[in-house]
């Protein structure tokens, strides 16, 4: 409900994201500037135009019947798994399913607690309110996403604790309000357990008060599928580009630090479905973004040579 009494018409907005270094609420409160004002920030507004399909995204197992669960249950879900494996497709296919509005917050170093819960902005001859991303998700009911979670420092990860237990609750120290959290909002985070946990990790006092799903790349045949989908490449060339992939993935051992992701090979087939040369997009869109050491590249394109011979 507005502050008149006036209930906002949330099912357009089922996946709107904010970028991490704004300080904007996702819907201005009552007297606050309006986001087109604002000099220091940028909403952006992400509407599926024309389709009510879903967000496409191919189950692997039972985590979309966890996930109901844990919304209906008012639990905070934990998605743990390597990058680009459909974690953020995941999190935006259960907003549209469950009809809740998404907000999404990258993570990073400077991420602070104010960044995430608001501030005071100078406005003319007066000082105003602006909620954050996380208050305006408590506030509406929303799903808040925090992409990569274990990126933010840890006194910005503590104010998501009353959030995550019985209370539900946000507490804003420079107001002094407490927020009980509308109907419908839950806590989303995730992170990638293989690169990040060798130099920083989420503290088990943290970790403890959410419901963890490990996600993976699909299998073979799921993968093709996925990259026919979103891409439209034939289905030979997505196997093709699946069994490339599984053969790089080898590499790991060789110090390849991360692995082609999903996400990789679903930008590879886009450049190959406008007309790239299945050779020169493998190349840009697929071996050059893993490394920059030249014997590891000579050896991920020889296997793209084998491959597409």
């Amino acid at each position: 409900m507005t502050s008149s009494g006036m209930r906002r018409d949330w099912s357009p907005y089922k996946n709107w994201t904010l970028p991490t270094t704004t300080t904007l609420a996702a819907w201005p409160a009552a007297g606050a500037p309006d986001v087109a004002e604002q000099s220091n920030a940028v909403a952006r507004l992400d509407r599926r135009e024309g389709s009510q399909e879903p967000p496409y995204y191919l189950p692997a197992a039972d985590e979309v019947a966890l996930f109901e669960q844990c919304h209906h249950n008012k639990l905070a879900v934990m998605l743990k798994g390597p990058t680009g494996c459909g974690k953020t497709r995941f999190v935006e296919h259960m907003a549209w399913r469950l009809q809740r509005p998404l907000i999404t917050i990258s993570c990073h170093d400077d991420l602070s607690a104010s960044d995430l819960i608001g501030r005071f902005l100078i406005r003319h001859d007066s000082t105003v309110w602006q909620d954050g991303p996380l208050t305006t998700a408590v506030r509406n009911g929303a799903i808040c996403y925090l992409d990569e979670v274990v990126e933010a420092r840890q006194d910005t990860i503590v104010v998501l604790h009353p959030l995550t237990d019985y209370r539900r609750q946000l507490p804003i120290d420079k107001t002094g309000e407490v927020i009980d959290a509308a109907p419908g909002f839950q806590l989303v985070v995730s992170y990638n357990p293989g690169y990040q946990r060798m130099l920083k990790d989420l503290k088990p006092s943290t970790r403890q008060r959410f419901v963890a799903l490990d996600f993976d790349f699909p299998p073979a045949d799921r993968e093709a599928q996925i990259i026919t989908q979103e891409s439209g490449v034939p289905a030979d060339t997505a196997h093709a580009l699946v069994a490339l992939a599984h053969k790089l993935r080898a590499l790991q051992d060789r110090g390849l630090a991360e692995v082609p992701s999903t996400r990789l090979l679903v930008a590879t087939a886009h450049l190959i479905a406008r007309g790239i040369p299945i050779k020169r997009a493998c190349q840009v869109a697929l071996v050059s973004p893993l490394s920059d050491d030249a014997s590891l590249l000579a050896a991920m394109n020889d296997l793209v040579d084998l491959t597409f011979p």
